[in-house]
């Protein structure tokens, strides 16, 4: 779908040379003298590089349609993830590449959002956070209670992060999966 530069709008994905990119932040510039123009920032969907980009007023932009599916993590097979769809069923193998970093946190049946084009999957959104119990944590030191250390724990995942050293085994935490940090602890 063919846009106007004042039709686009942060969250978008537009079609640049052949690539798609996520508008990140838009700016519209008006000037006295000459014709209006749109300052972006584009991120692209599927390197994940971030790019500045100008556009004229007489520029057509295009616009693309990408659908979001509700799917759940079922394994992993090689280089894929399986993902399986909740309201049809359907199975689809994704590439490990979309959630490298935070895959090591995720449990089967975790439900994710899976962003399509053409039919084709182009990303994955965990969820913010995860509840993990950890399953080997070393002792803190006896009397370090300067309140910023930190230790490195194993959780039931797989996955290893840094927490506070009052924190130990067999406690479940909530860790943040957009920057893989630990939030609190949590009752189980």
């Amino acid at each position: 779908m063919a846009l106007g530069i004042t039709e686009v709008k942060k969250g978008m994905v537009l079609k640049v040379e052949g690539d798609l990119y996520s508008v990140v932040k838009t700016e519209f510039v008006n000037p006295g003298k000459g014709s209006a123009f749109i300052r972006t920032k584009l991120k692209n969907v599927l390197r994940g590089t971030s790019i500045e980009r100008t556009f004229k007023a007489a520029e057509k932009l295009e616009g693309v349609e990408i659908e979001k599916r509700a799917m759940t993590f079922c394994y992993t097979d090689g280089d894929d993830i399986i993902f399986m769809d909740v309201n049809d069923f359907e199975q689809i193998p994704v590439s490990k590449d979309y959630v490298e970093d935070v895959l090591p946190f995720m449990k089967e049946d975790t439900k994710v959002d899976v962003s399509f084009y053409e039919g084709k999957p182009i990303g994955v959104e965990p969820p913010n956070f995860a509840i993990l119990e950890i399953t080997y944590a070393e002792e803190g030191l006896k009397g370090d209670t300067s309140g910023t250390a930190l230790k490195r724990v194993t959780l039931e995942t797989g996955g290893e992060i840094n927490v506070p050293i009052f924190v130990k085994q067999g406690d479940v935490i909530k860790v943040d999966l957009r920057d893989l940090s630990y939030v609190e602890r949590v009752n189980k």
